[in-house]
Parts: C-alpha cells; structure tokens; sequence
C-alpha cells in the first residue's frame, strides 16, 4: 500500500470536485476548496476518521468493496479506478462488460435528479446506485447480496419483489424479466454469473422453466409502468432511460405528469420520504414460485 501516493491522490482528486458535481449544495459561505473530507466519506459510506487517517497517510488498507466507494464517491474515470486500486495495494478489477464502477456521465446525471426517482442498472438488473427518491419509492435495491443483488433473479425467488407491482401486471412483468435476462446471458460470455442466474433459476422456479422456454429476448424498458408503493398504493409512472455506450449500465428515471394523483404522490413522497414511510418489506425467505 503507497500511503503517500494514496493521500496526494485522494487529496487532489477531492480538491478538483465542488458540491455541485457530486448532487451536494455549494453554500454562499464556503470556504473550502473542493469537497470536505466529510462530505466524501459519506459519498462513500464510511466514517469520516477513516477517510481522513487516508488522507493523514496512518489509515488501514482499505478493502477492495471500500476501493470501489472511493472511486465511485470521487467520481474516477476507470483509469483513474485502476490506479486507485494499486496504490491500496489491490489488482484493479478486469474491465469486462459488467463492473460496479458506475459511468461517471451517468452519476453526474444522477447527480443533479433531486425531485424524481433515479437509479443506475447493470444489465442483469443489479441496483448500483439509487437517489433519494428512488429509495423512498422502492427501498433500498442496493441491499442485497449474492445472486439476489440481480432484481431478475429476485423476481422469481423472492415474494417481496413483487410487491412493487400491481398482481395483474405479475404474468407480463415474468415475460419480460426473462426476456431481458437471456439478452443479457450473451452480453458478456467472459462472465459466468448470468448463467449462473439461469441455472439456479431453472432449478428453483417452474413459472421461470415456462417462460424462459419461450425464448423471447429483449433489452427494451417500458415507456409507461404502475408500480405500488405501500403506503400511496399505485403511482402511475413514465421512464427515461440512459445507456452507456456499450449498454452495459442505465440511468432509469421515472417521471409522472402533473396535474395526476401520482404525481400528487410523488410530491409527498419526495417532503416526507424516509421520514414517515418505509418500502423495505419484512425480511423473507426465497421461494419458488
């Protein structure tokens, strides 16, 4: 682990960042330059004193998982990601189709959403990031771990994902988690996980077995969905979506129109958010459907 290289290059990069890039208020009064040292260890999700015993050059290795927070709470381009993970000692992680480093255009887009649900998708659907917003509407996506971290994968495993949406929509939305998913299987030959997916699926989930042998493949999200959030109930959205190049990643935003009893929701999800409401469901167990 290159201590000083690492502090020079934390403090720099940090330096080179105002609030406004990374979705944080630019106050009248700031002295600073750049972002505090507070403001990017709760970027990255970790304890100020951490963050800044890196900086002070007396810090502990930090883990590859905590690697990626710094980079994505940086903003770091993917060489700047690599160089990153040399000085705290790691291999860089391969640059296959799938990474978790989030495109920073994207971030910087998401960045600046601060009244309407956004999130970024992999594209076997796994959460890398979500604002405020989205939280408050579908829980924190980002929770999850192993196989279950794809939203293909929980759709038919796990009960409580489909709570997000009305029963009747339940036969459509499997179609098209399946068809996305087989789309995806040949993205990225290099990756095994979505076969993975596909084979644990295959096992665990017959209504998985009947609609993946229809062989309907697409990448497509839709224009217009309901979803159901526990305490509004149905809110009418439109989405946008952003691909990267190689579509590997998707800022999806979702929208209502004005004048809508949804978007009447939204609004009040939006002032009271995590203050009164909660969309995490109770914890439990996988099954098949």
């Amino acid at each position: 682990m290159d201590r000083e290289g690492l502090s020079e290059f934390l403090r720099r990069r940090r330096e080179t960042l105002r609030p406004g890039d990374v979705g944080l208020i630019d106050g009248p009064r700031r002295r600073t330059r750049g972002l505090r040292r507070e403001e990017v260890a709760q970027l990255a999700g970790m304890s100020t004193d951490y963050y800044a015993r890196l900086e002070q050059r007396r810090g502990p290795q930090p883990s590859e998982q905590m690697a990626a927070a710094l980079a994505r709470a940086l903003r770091l381009t993917l060489d700047e990601r690599d160089h990153l993970f040399r000085l705290i000692g790691h291999n860089a992680p391969a640059r296959f189709l799938r990474s978790e480093h989030v495109d920073p255009a994207l971030m910087r887009v998401l960045d600046r959403l601060d009244d309407t649900p956004a999130l970024v998708l992999s594209d076997l659907a796994d959460t890398l990031v979500q604002n405020p917003l989205a939280i408050a509407l579908l829980g924190d996506q980002t929770r999850h771990t192993g196989l279950a971290r794809s939203a293909y994968y929980r759709w038919f495993t796990d009960p409580a994902e489909r709570t997000h949406y009305p029963e009747e929509d339940h036969p459509r939305q499997s179609r098209i988690q399946a068809a996305a998913l087989r789309a995806a299987l040949t993205d990225d030959r290099s990756d095994p996980r979505a076969a993975q997916i596909v084979a644990e699926l295959r096992e665990r989930s017959p209504e998985f077995v009947r609609v993946w042998d229809r062989h309907e493949v697409a990448k497509r999200f839709e224009d217009h969905k309901t979803l159901v959030h526990p305490e509004l109930g149905r809110i009418d959205v439109d989405c946008q979506v952003l691909f990267t190049d190689n579509r590997a990643q998707t800022l999806l935003v979702m929208t209502t129109r004005p004048g809508t009893a949804s978007h009447g929701k939204l609004q009040l999800l939006s002032v009271i958010g995590h203050q009164q409401f909660t969309t995490d469901p109770p914890p439990t167990r996988p099954t098949s459907t």
